[in-house]
């Protein structure tokens, strides 16, 4: 069963009373807007948005939630971004730091801004909020006054669950400093249920410098945050959230997870949200952090792969099944296929869990009327836009054997663009193909049975009265076995020859598209 299902499934079993009222199951998931976008986050929204797709396409009513989460620290500085310049702004809140390009109203704003943008093109519809409107609206303040009050039980949670030991006076609670407005620095000294006092001390945290400021304010309607697990319990209580997983970190053994459900259920005495992990994806076997700067950005991904690619390859991988992807291999090329091969099956009418991998991998507006068309393997379309003396829609219309449909043509357009977008910032050299214009350095160091068979190729091909690709193919594979050269030998020598590189396409393919006179003349020309 496609893992969304078993998700969705699970969810209506849980919540069929709230279904049949008909209020809608609200699904959230989150993003701090602390940097660029990193590709990883990605897979946390499919999660999200592929399990209120399919409770949607079941004719559930669904909300499906989305924060930026502008209110957190300043707590690394990206790589990118000049650390003398930011420094000062660690343990502020993001919303409250200059973005680093101009247009747009804060820090937060600028990367909360690209991720809307990364999700609405890849079809992860949400309702998109900032954490200081749920913080401003006062729709934390119950939880707030429940964290303060209970704070005991909280200490007791987080050693009882995560082994972490708190002060007996620490409040689970950062106010903004009315002085300097570092979050990080203040350290709450006292609460009389409506107001806090606080210090803001550089001694508060390692990495936050503060003012010295002693103060005493509410801590209601976004003058403060809560850490990150109380804050997640609190979350899920203010937006009513039927379903929310997270990355595979936040459920292990006394992690996140586990100690926010304990706050939800003892503290704010609200139930938490049924919820699953989503595995880490991986970028050539290493997890991206938005925060380090080393992230290979959710943009860029939407930018080297279309929409329906996109989501097949974070749809195909079982959400719980760890998914590592290198662009700079050739992953693009095999995503490709992948998708071919499931087109091929649901168009010829089998049903089984990979049509549901193809169909969500769709965008909502296309299923009903996902064309049938020719699709041309990805390799060979990067192979030929490589060759300008090569008409594509020619050498496609050949692959088909049959005359190519406006369908064929823009499926044609798609690949190719895709192919120069990846070969131009991705692809290895070995897939990088230029036809030489004379022999090549590489090919003068053939041996003389190298030299023989390809003498006796041309001698061969010269029959041939059409240049034929399969014929051509028949006619190396019958020199191959003459020559008594192994596969390598000769197949080496003729990419050597025309293209300066051990490896390269189909040879009786590649040919066929050349003049014959020109080939004959580049055989002959190194015997």
């Amino acid at each position: 069963m496609f893992w969304a299902d078993k998700i969705a499934d699970e969810v209506v079993r849980k919540y069929q009373h709230v279904i049949d009222t008909g209020e809608p199951i609200i699904v959230r998931d989150e993003k701090t807007a602390s940097g660029q976008v990193h590709v990883g986050s990605l897979r946390s929204a499919a999660l999200h948005a592929i399990v209120a797709d399919v409770l949607n396409d079941r004719g559930i009513k669904v909300k499906f939630l989305f924060e930026i989460n502008d209110f957190d620290p300043m707590d690394g500085i990206p790589g990118y971004l000049d650390e003398a310049e930011y420094k000062k702004y660690m343990g502020h809140p993001l919303y409250s730091i200059p973005s680093p390009v101009e247009g747009y109203e804060n820090f937060a704003e600028l990367y909360g801004q690209e991720y809307v943008e990364v999700v609405g093109r890849i079809g992860f519809g949400a309702e998109v909020y900032r954490a200081t409107e749920l913080y401003r609206s006062g729709r934390m303040n119950d939880a707030i006054r429940a964290v303060l009050d209970k704070k005991e039980i909280i200490h007791k949670i987080y050693k009882e669950v995560s082994g972490s030991e708190r002060a007996a006076d620490w409040y689970p609670l950062n106010v903004v400093c009315e002085n300097c407005g570092n979050l990080s620095a203040t350290r709450i000294t006292g609460w009389d249920g409506e107001m806090v006092d606080y210090t803001c001390s550089s001694d508060t945290i390692e990495w936050a410098e503060g003012c010295g400021h002693n103060g005493r304010i509410s801590p209601f309607d976004g003058n403060a945050s809560l850490p990150w697990k109380p804050e997640w319990a609190a979350k899920f209580m203010a937006n009513g959230v039927h379903f929310e997983g997270g990355g595979k970190d936040h459920y292990s053994k006394g992690g996140a997870r586990q100690v926010a459900e304990a706050i939800s259920r003892e503290v704010l005495e609200h139930q938490p949200p049924y919820g699953v992990f989503n595995e880490f994806f991986l970028v050539g076997g290493k997890k991206m952090s938005s925060s380090k700067g080393n992230a290979a950005t959710a943009k860029e991904m939407t930018e080297l792969l279309p929409p329906h690619i996109l989501r097949l390859l974070l749809l195909k991988t079982p959400i719980n099944r760890q998914l590592d992807f290198d662009p700079e291999g050739d992953a693009v090329p095999v995503l490709f296929d992948t998708y071919d091969r499931l087109a091929q099956k649901v168009w010829s009418g089998v049903e089984d869990d990979d049509s549901q991998v193809f169909r969500f991998a769709h965008l909502p507006e296309e299923r009903a009327n996902i064309p049938k068309r020719f699709l041309p393997r990805f390799s060979q379309i990067a192979f030929l836009v490589q060759m300008p003396h090569m008409d594509i829609y020619e050498e496609v219309e050949k692959m088909k054997e049959a005359p190519l449909t406006e369908e064929d043509r823009a499926e044609i357009d798609l690949r190719s663009e895709y192919a120069k977008r990846w070969l131009a910032q991705y692809a290895e050299d070995r897939f990088i193909f230029a036809l030489q214009e004379a022999v090549p350095e590489t090919a003068l160091v053939l041996t003389d049975d190298q030299k023989n068979a390809i003498k006796l190729f041309a001698d061969k091909l010269e029959s041939l009265e059409t240049m034929d690709g399969q014929a051509i193919h028949e006619l190396t594979h019958q020199v191959k076995e003459e020559s008594e050269l192994s596969p390598k030998e000769f197949f080496t020598a003729l990419y050597l020859l025309f293209l300066g590189k051990e490896s390269g396409p189909k040879v009786g393919w590649f040919m066929s598209t050349l003049d014959k006179d020109f080939v004959l003349e580049r055989l002959r020309g190194v015997v």
